[in-house]
């Protein structure tokens, strides 16, 4: 099968499309066809060594949608979808035309969602539903999205709105804005840290009572515009991991920072994750992925090299 696989880290020129024998699935195991893979920067940080507990030679790639071929009788022929902490780190990942895991780990993938969809869902959307799950939203809850244009902060919106919360989105540009309110969220654009409080104030009197920020660089900011006994949850930081954070403002407030690491979860956690709300898109309550690029998995190196340089773009390789 053909398939990318790096040998060494620290540069993605070490990533090379391979041929590789068909893996064999153990007996607790499913072997899947891969329909479509999604690229995510987490895949390009892992060649590039961020995560030294990867094993080499290794196939990265962590979300996948495709067809079981192999394994449990009720499983055979299904359409499925997965991702989560193993796949492209501790064994060979979903760039590839064939991929390995425990039959667990995979969900069946809802109907009115294409494969290329469903590869594109994975890391976003589970990413999000753990915010979203663990900072308490529910019916009423005054929601604030930092970065709400980018795959993470859209997906906490929808899910967001699902469980009834009051939500807001913040974005850096006047035409993001105007891109989300059309999707029926509301939204501010950024101006400066000292503002942020007074422009979530303006929506949210008193502040919000969750904060996501998914950007990295809004944590400190953020506490100023954080309701008493509200939760800051994080998914990023800047590349040397440290903040000059406001502690006094937070304790004062009684809030509470929640780190949020897709990773932490396997595919057998994740795929709970992707049946517990992947059933809202066939009931039309969560929107379908719209603009996902289907780039042919021989041409993957430079989409690995894209998203190096800063691509957005949600692509899926195709074998």
């Amino acid at each position: 099968m053909k398939a990318l696989q790096f040998t060494a880290t620290g540069s993605l020129d070490h990533l090379a499309l391979v041929e590789l024998s068909t893996p064999v699935p153990a007996a607790d195991e499913v072997l899947v066809r891969v329909k479509a893979a999604g690229l995510n920067p987490s895949d390009v940080k892992n060649v590039l060594g961020r995560f030294p507990y990867t094993t080499l030679p290794r196939v990265p790639g962590r979300d996948f949608a495709g067809i079981v071929e192999q394994g449990p009788a009720d499983l055979i022929g299904q359409e499925v979808w997965g991702t989560g902490r193993g796949p492209g780190f501790l064994r060979d990942g979903s760039h590839a035309e064939f991929l390995t895991l425990p039959a667990s780990g995979v969900a069946l993938k809802p109907q009115s969602l294409s494969f290329a969809q469903a590869a594109a869902i994975g890391v976003p959307f589970t990413t999000a539903f753990d915010a979203v799950v663990r900072t308490g939203i529910e019916q009423g809850t005054t929601f604030l999205v930092i970065g709400g244009n980018g795959a993470v902060g859209t997906a906490a919106l929808a899910l967001a709105k699902i469980r009834g919360a009051r939500v807001l989105a913040a974005v850096r540009r006047a035409d993001q804005a105007q891109a989300l309110k059309a999707k029926g969220y509301d939204a501010i654009v950024l101006d400066t840290a000292e503002s942020l409080g007074r422009q979530v104030s303006e929506v949210f009197p008193g502040g919000a009572e969750v904060i996501f920020d998914t950007t990295g660089f809004w944590l400190a900011a953020a506490v100023s515009a954080l309701a008493n006994f509200g939760r800051i949850a994080i998914i990023a930081a800047p590349v040397d991991g440290m903040v000059n954070f406001p502690a006094l403002g937070l304790y004062r407030k009684g809030g509470v920072l929640v780190g949020v690491n897709s990773l932490l979860y396997d595919t057998t956690q994740c795929a709970a994750m992707l049946k517990d709300f992947g059933h809202y898109f066939d009931e039309g309550a969560l929107p379908l992925p719209d603009e996902v690029r289907e780039i042919a998995l021989v041409d993957g190196i430079a989409e690995y090299k894209a998203v190096d340089a800063g691509s957005s773009e949600k692509t899926v390789l195709v074998p």
